[in-house]
C-alpha cells in the first residue's frame, strides 16, 4: 500500500496535471526503496518486541523464533535501516536538499522507539505510528515539489501539496482508528505484557465508545471533502460514497455494537480496506477529474 500510494501521487496526480517535479523515474524508485526498507525494518523490530503479546493474541502467526531467529531478525532490521537511510541520504543530495536526509533518520528512530516503548503507552504510540504513516504520504510531496518551487510556480505547487496533505490527514485518521481497533482486539496479550493501552486503561467497552466517536472525524471530513470539491463529478461522488463514506458509516455502527475479538478484527480489516480505497481514489485524477 505504501508503494502504491507513492506511485499514485507521482503518476496519477503530479505528472498527470503537469506539476513541476524534482524526481524522475529513478528518483521515485529510490524514494520508494528508502521508505519501504525503513518501514520493513520497523515491522521487524515490532515483531521482535511483540513475541510475548503474540503468544496470546496470535499464537499461530509468530514468525520470530519459528521461521526466523531473533539474531537474523535483528540483522535484517539493521541492514534494512542502513539501506533505507543510505538511499535517503543519496536522494536528498540528488535533489539538492541535504537537510531532507533527516526525515529518514527521524522515521527510523521513531519506528524503533515506537516498537520498544511507545507502543505500550496510552494513545501516544497510536498517534506516533499514525503520524509516520501520514509522513510516508507527505514525503512524496516534500521531495517532488519543494526542491523545484520558485516564485513563479509557488502557488500551483502549494495547491498540489495541499492535496497531498489532505490524503496524509486521511491516512493519519484511518490508521489511528485501526490502531485503536487492534488495541481493543489484542487487549489480553497487551495486558499480559504489561502494556498500558487505551482499552487497558478505561476498559474494552469504553474504548469502543471512544473509537466510535473518533470514527466520526474522517466520516465528516470525507463528506465535507465530497460536497466541497467533488460535487460536480458524479463518478467521484459515487466512488467516495460507495467505497469510503459507506464503509465508514458501517464501521462506526459495527464498532458501537462490537463485543468480541472477532468483531474488532473485522473492524480493523474494514479500516485497512477504507485506507486502500482512499488511496485508490487518486486514480480519479486520471479518469474523472
Amino acid at each position: 500500500m505504501l508503494v502504491l500510494v507513492q506511485l499514485l501521487i507521482k503518476y496519477a496526480l503530479l505528472n498527470n496535471f503537469g506539476a513541476q517535479t524534482a524526481l524522475d523515474g529513478l528518483g521515485i524508485l529510490l524514494l520508494i526503496i528508502a521508505t519501504t526498507c525503513i518501514a520493513a525494518a520497523g515491522n521487524i523490530i515490532n515483531d521482535i518486541c511483540d513475541v510475548e503479546t503474540d503468544l496470546v493474541n496470535k499464537p499461530n502467526r509468530i514468525i520470530i523464533g519459528n521461521f526466523v531467529s531473533e539474531k537474523t531478525a535483528y540483522n535484517l532490521f539493521l541492514g534494512l535501516n542502513i539501506i533505507g537511510v543510505g538511499v535517503g541520504f543519496y536522494l536528498s543530495h540528488r535533489v539538492g536538499k541535504a537537510p531532507f536526509f533527516s526525515l529518514f533518520v527521524i522515521i527510523s528512530i521513531l519506528l524503533y522507539v515506537y516498537a520498544t516503548y511507545l507502543k505500550g503507552t496510552i494513545l501516544v504510540g497510536n498517534i506516533v505510528i499514525s503520524a509516520l504513516v501520514a509522513l510516508s504520504v507527505v514525503i512524496v510531496g516534500t521531495f517532488e515539489l519543494i526542491p523545484v518551487m520558485t516564485p513563479n510556480n509557488q502557488r500551483l505547487q502549494i495547491v498540489f501539496f495541499k492535496i497531498i496533505l489532505d490524503y496524509a490527514l486521511f491516512a493519519f485518521l484511518i490508521n489511528l482508528l485501526r490502531e485503536l481497533a487492534k488495541d481493543i482486539e489484542d487487549i489480553d496479550g497487551d495486558y499480559k505484557a504489561g502494556m498500558f493501552t487505551l482499552p487497558i486503561a478505561i476498559g474494552r467497552e469504553r474504548a469502543g465508545y471512544v473509537l466510535t466517536f473518533l470514527s466520526l472525524f474522517p466520516l465528516i471530513g470525507s463528506v465535507f471533502y465530497v460536497t466541497n470539491n467533488l460535487y460536480k463529478q458524479p463518478l467521484s461522488v459515487g466512488y467516495f460514497l460507495l467505497f469510503i463514506v459507506g464503509p465508514l458509516i458501517y464501521s462506526s455502527i459495527k464498532t458501537f455494537s462490537a463485543s468480541t475479538k472477532k468483531d474488532m478484527h473485522h473492524i480493523s480489516l474494514m479500516y485497512k480496506l477504507i485506507m486502500l480505497f482512499g488511496m485508490l481514489s487518486l486514480l480519479l485524477y486520471l479518469f474523472a477529474l
